[in-house]
């Protein structure tokens, strides 16, 4: 969550595009109910390099352009809780999808998308660290942007998570509410500045083996300078950092994050 900033839903034309992601996450605390600190000793450190191939097709759909992506996540952790500590490297859950974009002015473009997170990552329910979750994920996405080259740009990827039973655990995570944002106005026609973040709501309970479990529903908010270079000539670089706050029944910490775009 908060991958995405500037541009979210500007589906570029026909071709074949790469996405760069890089990240770093860090946290050293986990949050109760209450959003009170849990009192372990706990630390994770996650780095990852993940890389979007798209495919924007010549065809179109109920008027919108229609396009293919893949993500393919390449995760380096470590995990410390109570004087143990564990690191793994490798591949994560890699992510498929198709979308359809429209372009309602030359200033205003929308998306609609569906993805499946699938549980190509390593994972062992007795492990500190897992770069996998060990189950699938459905995730309908509704994206707009409003980019004007002298002015307001703001962007919105809103997407609602149906997540499915790991099979190793019995445990079957609720389902999700989360959108990444960002919000800011181009000083120049090729430089972006304002802020950026992510909001989530977990919409249900975890169950395990079938029974509910009750106060557990995670959520966060984020935020933090958002920063965009468009060189005008195809591709552009954007920059973040962001701060997690109000946060539940999950870890709180802080990420960076590059992302280059460039045609193929």
């Amino acid at each position: 969550m908060g991958s995405d900033n500037w541009a979210i839903a500007a589906m570029p034309p026909p071709g074949f595009y790469a996405q760069i992601f890089g990240s770093h996450y860090r946290a050293d605390s986990m949050r109760d109910n209450r959003g009170d600190k849990v009192p372990v000793d706990f630390s994770v450190r996650a780095d990852a390099i993940s890389p979007r191939l798209i495919w924007v097709t010549e065809q179109t759909v109920l008027g919108g352009a229609l396009a293919f992506h893949s993500i393919i996540p390449l995760v380096d952790m470590k995990v410390d809780l109570n004087g143990q500590s564990q690191s793994k490297r490798g591949l994560g859950d890699m992510y498929f999808g198709s979308a359809l974009g429209f372009h309602p002015s030359d200033k205003l473009h929308t998306l609609v998308a569906l993805d499946v997170i699938t549980p190509t990552g390593e994972y062992d329910r007795n492990d500190l660290a897992n770069i996998g979750r060990n189950y699938w994920v459905i995730e309908p996405v509704v994206a707009a942007s409003y980019i004007d080259p002298t002015g307001l740009n703001a962007d919105i990827k809103m997407k609602y998570d149906f997540n499915m039973e790991n099979r190793a655990t019995g445990y079957r995570s609720g389902q999700e509410f989360h959108f990444d944002y960002s919000v800011g106005w181009a000083i120049t026609p090729n430089w972006v500045v304002g802020v950026g973040g992510y909001f989530y709501r977990q919409t249900t309970d975890d169950r395990v083996d079938g029974d509910q479990l009750s106060d557990n529903k995670g959520r966060a908010f984020a935020i933090g300078p958002s920063i965009k270079y468009d060189s005008g000539k195809g591709w552009f670089l954007s920059a973040k950092w962001q701060q997690e706050s109000s946060v539940r029944n999950r870890t709180e910490g802080d990420a960076y994050w590059l992302k280059l775009v460039f045609p193929l």
